[in-house]
């Protein structure tokens, strides 16, 4: 569907939102079917790209399981309001009422069977109906306030009564991702926090590379835990580092420098069987590649000298060899930084927005929503659903 409405957009509207992300769509077309009069900028030549990536390109839209314990943010109760009244069921209503296919993958995520180009299209096609104006490779320029908005673009100027920010975080500078939102935050004298890279793979200490150079491409299941934090997912290894579902959760909270712990055989009946191999005359190598893939478990028991077999052992041996396996610590140099980081953690400081409309406390008709804002989801649809909720808030409040 054509993401451009108007070849000759009025100067004048009830809104304006910058940022056609998952946010700024949703935003756009709630506004629109409550009578305002709404422009939608994208500085992209395509309104959400991020989108097309996410889920492996079947976009994981939202997460049955969304509450606020799922976010992080220097305010933890923030989310809760807008979460509440926009629950992930309601978008799922509007998902079926599109009849686009899709199917929940684990732990309460949402996928698109087909791909994420049906959740856009949705988006596209709602503005559309709500007679929502969209425009873009549209640059904004400037912005000031009087009595209303006002804002220079490359397309020509705009006023607005008022203002939606959702032009997201860092992430995905090859999307287009840029500071924008911060920038306009600080124009107006509202506090950012600190920002960095969230939901983005790990990077080896050069100590480590030689004993990882050979794991790229190998995936298992694990623990992995940092200070009370603690997730259980795939681990997967790379060319520089780790990531996979476990690693990119648990980056959101780690800080660099500290080690995780990793349970590298968390499936009980797995650890049951192999405390039975204790009098194996088998290596322990070949023991643990029973549970483990081959590679990984041969380089491990390289690293930390298990190279016996599992008879020979002493009971100390063996009991340290199964201690290890289920409390593995690990430090990394650091992260892949925003080009490989999902989200930005870290935003506008959620003590300047209404936890109720996402309004700015010091300009009215000032609204920040979605990864702009000081909340950031786990892996699995969260952000979305931050999206939604937000944006359906502000929706209701310009």
């Amino acid at each position: 569907m054509n993401s451009s409405f108007s070849s000759s957009p009025q100067q004048q509207y009830d809104v304006v939102i910058i940022g056609a992300g998952a946010a700024g769509l949703f935003c756009a077309f709630q506004a629109a079917q409550r009578g305002r009069s709404v422009l939608l900028l994208e500085h992209n030549d395509r309104v959400g790209k991020k989108i097309g990536i996410s889920g492996g390109g079947r976009c994981n839209f939202t997460n049955i399981h969304a509450s606020a314990e799922n976010y992080l943010s220097e305010n933890p109760n923030f989310c809760k309001s807008a979460l509440a009244r926009y629950s992930p069921w309601d978008f799922i209503a509007l998902v079926e009422k599109h009849r686009i296919a899709y199917h929940e993958k684990k732990l309460g995520q949402q996928f698109c069977d087909s791909s994420s180009r049906e959740i856009i299209d949705m988006l596209l096609r709602e503005c559309h109906d709500a007679g929502v104006t969209i425009m873009t490779s549209c640059r904004v320029q400037e912005v000031s306030k009087n009595e209303k908005f006002h804002l220079t673009t490359s397309r020509g100027p705009f006023t607005a009564d008022s203002l939606v920010i959702a032009t997201g975080g860092l992430s995905f500078e090859k999307l287009g991702a840029t500071d924008f939102g911060y920038r306009i935050a600080k124009q107006f004298g509202i506090s950012v926090t600190t920002l960095s890279p969230a939901l983005v793979p790990l990077t080896f200490v050069s100590k480590d590379r030689d004993f990882c150079s050979n794991l790229a491409g190998v995936s298992l299941p694990v623990t992995v835990e940092y200070r009370d934090t603690k997730f259980e997912e795939a681990l997967l290894f790379t060319h520089r580092g780790v990531s996979g579902p476990a690693i990119l959760q648990i980056s959101s909270t780690w800080k660099q420098g500290e080690e995780l712990i990793f349970d590298l055989l968390p499936d009980t009946a797995a650890a049951a069987e192999l405390l039975r191999d204790r009098k194996s005359q088998a290596l322990l190598p070949n023991i643990l590649s029973r549970y483990l893939p081959r590679r990984f478990a041969e380089a491990w028991c390289d690293r930390h000298h298990f190279s016996k077999s599992a008879y020979q052992c002493s009971d100390q041996e063996f009991s340290n060899f199964l201690q290890l396996l289920h409390h593995w610590p690990f430090c990394f140099a650091g992260t892949e930084g925003y080009p490989k980081a999902e989200v930005t953690r870290g935003g506008i400081s959620t003590s300047e927005l209404s936890s109720k409309t996402m309004e700015s406390r010091k300009v009215r008709g000032l609204y920040f929503i979605g990864e702009v804002v000081d909340v950031t989801g786990w892996l699995g649809g969260y952000n979305f659903q931050w999206a939604w909720a937000s944006a359906h808030a502000t929706a209701e409040a310009v």
